[in-house]
């Protein structure tokens, strides 16, 4: 029996020294700031849109450069009248004056080659568009640098919602301890009242009720920081079985917000990049009404025979030119006009959009300082009425301790003290991300 007891310890003395307990994960707010960044799908396709923007851009530079393309065919020709003989041209007797005075009077048969193959190249290099091709690359550019910003803009929109992650998750931390806490004293305060034999049938009611009240706030609590821990480690691409300990405290006291005048945004420049790319395709349509010039050249070469197997025996014949070509529209229904209009019309649209959004984001980011200045002079404020609260709930306490007041009073102290301590809370929830929107609005 001794022995049995002696390996049963040694069995547990191993298992607790070759299994490893569980550690939770630290993770504070610039790790979990990265994290967030580094898996937002938001931003993948911001950047596969920027270089969708830069490949367009080649594809219309490529309309500078010379194109040169190639050609080849091979034909057999077929005797329609005969297919198993070769083709044959009859020659009439009119043409006498090219056919031997011997045979002016007879019909004459010309036999074709069967077989026919070509073989060319040819270029064209635009000299002068008037503008058709230039502005239509500098659209694309201007498409580029709206995608460059546009990703700028997804990064400063994914920080803040990890800025936002990470504070509310910690903020569902901190309620669940107050929670607990004002279960404790409630609990603490039933103790007090049986304990000391004078628990009437109303005081033990109301604490009751009181503590079953306050249960259900901890499991409220505990819900809501379980779901916003597990969104948090969603969007950081972190397993969600795993335990965060979100290590940054909410301050204490903040540093006083210095922000200038707005002054430019990445929307803005988005919307102002837009302009001019509408502007520039505008007069790119519009240059489609005007010519072109173009250099030219070619080379053909040919080779006819009777045989296939002999089709390059004899010398083909080559042919090739260089030169200038005029193309120059003439009439087509007013269609370049009608594009260039549509073009211009979108930039005036964006024009607007832009100014509207000068004031709203001007409005936005003149208001989240406000919102931060008034909240930082609040907190001081808040901060004495819930030390008040808290002084309150001390005497409450030892009065009801000594019996000099009721259940009820105590617990609505209790009440009182737990939603300021709250209202702290959430007052400095408020103010770091006042301070994010001015960071996101901000240059």
């Amino acid at each position: 029996m001794h022995s049995f007891k002696l390996l049963s310890a040694f069995a547990a003395l191993f298992a607790g020294v070759f299994v490893s307990p569980s550690v939770a994960l630290d993770l504070s707010f610039n790790d979990a700031i990265g994290m967030v960044v580094a898996a937002s799908h938001d931003l993948k396709k911001a950047d596969a849109n920027l270089k969708k923007a830069e490949a367009s851009l080649d594809a219309a530079n490529a309309n500078r450069w010379f194109k040169l393309e190639g050609s080849a065919s091979y034909m057999n020709l077929i005797n329609v009248e005969n297919p198993s003989e070769s083709s044959k041209i009859d020659l009439p007797p009119a043409l006498g004056g090219l056919i031997s005075e011997t045979l002016k009077d007879q019909s004459v048969s010309f036999e074709m080659p069967d077989n026919i193959f070509q073989a060319g190249l040819s270029l064209t290099q635009p000299i002068y568009t008037f503008g058709k091709i230039g502005n239509a690359v500098k659209s694309v550019k201007s498409a580029i640098k709206m995608s460059e910003k546009s990703k700028e803009m997804t990064l400063r929109e994914v920080r803040y919602a990890a800025a936002d992650l990470y504070w509310t998750a910690k903020m569902t931390d901190e309620i669940v301890k107050l929670s607990e806490q004002d279960l404790a004293n409630a609990r603490a305060a039933r103790k007090k009242l049986t304990s000391a034999g004078r628990a009437n049938r109303s005081n033990l009611l109301k604490i009751e009720s009181d503590i079953a009240a306050k249960e259900i706030n901890v499991s409220d609590a505990k819900f809501n920081r379980d779901t916003a821990h597990r969104m948090l480690k969603i969007m950081a691409d972190i397993d969600v079985n795993e335990e965060l300990v979100l290590t940054d405290a909410f301050p204490s006291k903040f540093e006083e917000l210095t922000a200038g005048e707005l002054k430019t945004t990445p929307q803005w420049e988005i919307l102002s990049e837009q302009v001019n790319m509408y502007e520039r395709a505008a007069r790119s349509k519009r240059a489609g009404a005007y010519p072109t010039l173009a250099a030219t050249a070619s080379y053909t070469y040919s080779s006819l025979s009777g045989d296939v197997g002999h089709l390059f025996d004899k010398k083909g014949s080559q042919s090739a030119y260089w030169g200038l070509a005029l193309q120059v529209p003439i009439f087509s229904g007013g269609v370049n006009r009608a594009n260039a209009t549509v073009e211009a019309m979108n930039a005036v649209a964006a024009q607007e959009d832009l100014d509207l959004a000068k004031k709203i984001t001007t409005e936005q980011y003149d208001n989240a300082v406000r919102q931060y200045n008034r909240l930082r002079d609040n907190l001081s404020t808040l901060k004495n009425a819930r030390d008040l609260a808290a002084k309150t709930y001390t005497l409450s306490q030892n009065r009801f301790a000594s019996g000099q007041t009721s259940a009820v009073e105590l617990a609505d102290v209790s009440a009182g003290l737990y939603q300021l301590d709250i209202a702290l809370l959430n007052t400095k929830y408020k103010i770091l991300m006042s301070a994010e929107s001015v960071k996101k609005l901000g240059e």
